[in-house]
């Protein structure tokens, strides 16, 4: 296990997961290993009655994570919606582990992804030496999880073709799965559902049918309403990813991590912090997801090119690459906030003139 390079949410969290099954007192839906009430613990985080702390996994409104554990105990699936770097797939990924113990039913949405993804397919060895056959079956993650009652996810809905988004309405409405060669089907077992996840970003790629929409109860998940939750968002990710990589760099100064989230906040907003100057967005998302990046690859110059410790140069060399996606558009707009407001702030200097030598 310790040669992967990423485990499953419940290969890292067995020990919370365990717990809080064990010190669970609240009614669980059939096929669930814990309540709702622990699943929103284990996602918000939380102490337990024994003292045992519970560790957050979405920094955000609590209220948004009991709505979508709501759902998911009703028939209806859950699409998380929001713009991209909100955590969507995190959350996915924690609700599935939480409530079956098994996050690994996944289809990834792609423009490539086919009816057969979704649905089922054959083994062509067996299916030309027998015929159709329930050997001959290869079932997909959405099958698996209706046999077995859990959770299935899909990533990036609307990558999907709606002529494939589709082949869903059944399975969501029905509960069942037809399979026509065999003159039989697959039937829902109690505790099966679908997380479904898209951004705002691909509006209008592969745009859901309104017979879809209405098979999904949709949870939009906002990004960070302050500096501070984004700030903590922040440093709890790049630290597990520093530990999880083995980087040999010290986490980096709650100082350098709040200039980095700032320098995002505000381009993606618009405005600064203050509220005072009016500044221009370049093309970028700009989201958490891409402060934790610029912070785990300064982590990564440091540790390999430097002393260890993170400085204005290693965050400088890893944000480029993070805002400046059109190389003269953005190279443009960012170049002019950085003369009209991060030269004017006191003790910017050093980050000034190490990302100002770059654009």
């Amino acid at each position: 296990m310790s040669q992967l390079l990423r485990h499953h949410a419940e290969q890292v969290f067995a020990q919370e997961i365990e717990e809080l099954i064990a010190q669970d007192t609240h009614q669980r839906p059939q096929n669930w290993k814990m309540s709702p009430w622990a699943v929103v613990t284990y996602l918000v985080g939380g102490k337990l009655q024994n003292g045992f702390a519970v560790t957050p996994k979405y920094i955000g409104q609590r209220r948004l994570m009991e709505i979508a554990v709501s759902t998911l105990t009703t028939d209806r699936a859950l699409l998380l919606y929001g713009v991209p770097g909100t955590a969507k797939s995190i959350v996915s990924e924690h609700l599935a582990a939480a409530i079956c113990g098994d996050s690994t039913r996944l289809i990834q949405g792609t423009a490539g992804t086919s009816e057969e993804q979704i649905r089922y397919g054959w083994n062509y060895a067996l299916l030309l030496s027998q015929g159709p056959s329930d050997a001959a079956l290869v079932p997909s993650p959405l099958m698996n999880a209706m046999r077995d009652g859990a959770i299935c996810r899909i990533e990036e809905l609307t990558r999907i073709p709606a002529d494939v988004q589709d082949t869903l309405i059944t399975v969501l409405s029905e509960k069942t799965m037809p399979v026509a060669e065999l003159n039989s089907e697959v039937q829902a077992v109690r505790g099966f559902s679908v997380i479904a996840t898209a951004n705002n970003r691909d509006k209008g790629v592969n745009e859901l049918s309104s017979a879809l929409k209405r098979r999904f109860n949709t949870v939009i998940l906002p990004v960070p309403a302050s500096e501070d939750e984004e700030v903590r968002i922040v440093v709890q990710r790049v630290t597990e990813m520093g530990r999880a990589l083995e980087l040999p760099a010290e986490v980096p100064a709650l100082k350098e991590i709040r200039r980095v989230v700032q320098i995002f906040r505000e381009l993606r907003n618009g405005h600064t912090e203050d509220g005072r100057s009016k500044v221009k967005t370049p093309s970028g998302t700009l989201s958490s997801a891409e402060a934790i990046s610029v912070l785990t690859n300064g982590m990564s110059l440091a540790a390999h090119f430097g002393d260890g410790e993170l400085r204005a140069d290693d965050i400088a060399s890893a944000m480029i690459g993070a805002i400046v996606q059109d190389p003269v558009q953005d190279a443009v707009v960012f170049g002019e906030y950085l003369d009209t407001i991060v030269k004017e702030r006191s003790g910017w200097a050093d980050l000034y003139r190490a990302l100002r030598e770059r654009v």
